[in-house]
């Protein structure tokens, strides 16, 4: 099978995670806020290191539950600044609390925070039609308004390359390539 990433093919969890999950639309909150989370965490970094602490992340944020990180203390982000199975960076981990303050805003806002995101591209999955990994682009013109209103309402590590790269994992975006067998399947539900 020809996958979009070269690396995808030596590596069973970045196979699974290529094959099942990356580009297929997302509508459940909770796996919105992961996404969101992992990609903050995955700035300056390989996917591959966040995709192999991602059940370490999934305990120490509550199971990705965004009214439970939204209620992390000092004494809590000292603790996840001590836990090795993470990206210990406080930065990213303060992000990650202020980040799921904003996400409730938007859910209470908007209903839930999937009516609020797929706004950016008019409520379906944008095809692309891409033949080679140099040609997807690191930002769109819908993942510039995306951070920039994200940010507005208070979001951090929200800058358009990793908007782009969220809206690639949760399917707002097909960006498999077009030899993909997986291109084809990443329609909007």
């Amino acid at each position: 099978m020809r996958r979009c990433w070269p690396l995808a093919n030596d590596d069973r969890r970045m196979i699974d995670y290529h094959d099942k999950e990356w580009g297929r639309p997302v509508h459940d909150d909770r796996k919105h806020f992961e996404y969101l989370l992992l990609d903050a965490f995955q700035a300056g970094l390989s996917w591959r290191t966040i995709l192999n602490k991602r059940e370490n992340f999934k305990k120490a944020f509550s199971r990705f539950n965004p009214e439970a990180v939204a209620r992390y203390d000092e004494r809590k982000i000292k603790k996840l600044l001590s836990d090795a199975g993470i990206i210990r960076n406080r930065l990213k981990i303060s992000g990650a609390v202020r980040n799921a303050k904003a996400f409730l805003k938007i859910q209470s806002e908007f209903g839930s925070f999937d009516k609020y995101i797929w706004q950016f591209t008019n409520d379906r999955t944008i095809p692309n039609k891409w033949r080679h990994i140099k040609e997807l682009p690191a930002k769109t013109k819908e993942s510039d308004a995306m951070s920039r209103d994200l940010k507005k309402r208070g979001f951090t590590f929200v800058g358009s390359t990793i908007c782009y790269a969220y809206m690639q994992a949760a399917g707002l975006v097909n960006d498999h390539l077009i030899g993909c067998p997986r291109h084809g399947r990443s329609q909007k539900n």
